[in-house]
């Protein structure tokens, strides 16, 4: 048996060589919400129009400790009836060290929400699941596709 001492830095999860490293320190689910104004009535031609919107913020809590905070809203109509409506803001707090301006709002834009968004895919999946309807999963998201098509990066709240 071999006895293990955590050590109080984990290591860094991406270095690029120029110094720049991020390391996940934590992640939680910072709000949610679930509405459902018909229940579940559900027929065999349930086929919803599945509406996804993203949003990604970052907070600065220290010199390089960052608040990242996913935020995926789900909604489900049947024409124009809401059959339910899901937000979760899964967030992480990642050490961020040596990023130019630009690297670190590509890194809050990219890499964070793509650590994050397993996490946040899990917990829409479970709240529409215990809500009564059918399993449902998220699609997987290309993070990079988007930021680079974004012609506008979210701010970094300093």
């Amino acid at each position: 048996m071999t006895d293990e001492t955590a050590s109080p830095t984990p290591p860094p999860v991406a270095d690029d060589g120029s110094g720049a490293t991020i390391a996940l320190q934590n992640v939680y689910l910072k709000d949610c919400s679930y509405e459902s104004p018909n229940g579940p009535r559900v027929d065999s031609s349930f086929n919803p129009q599945i509406n996804l919107d993203l949003q990604t913020n970052s907070t600065s809590l220290g010199p390089d400790v960052r608040e990242v905070v996913l935020t995926v809203t789900v909604s489900a109509k049947l024409g124009e009836v809401t059959v339910f409506l899901v937000e979760v803001k899964q967030a992480g707090l990642f050490v961020m060290r040596n990023f130019s301006e630009a690297d670190l709002k590509r890194a809050v834009s990219t890499v964070c929400p793509g650590v994050l968004f397993p996490y946040a895919r899990c917990a829409v999946s479970q709240l529409v699941t215990q809500g009564g309807f059918p399993q449902f999963l998220l699609p997987p998201v290309n993070f990079e596709a988007l930021y680079a098509a974004n012609p506008a990066p979210p701010a970094v709240t300093n």
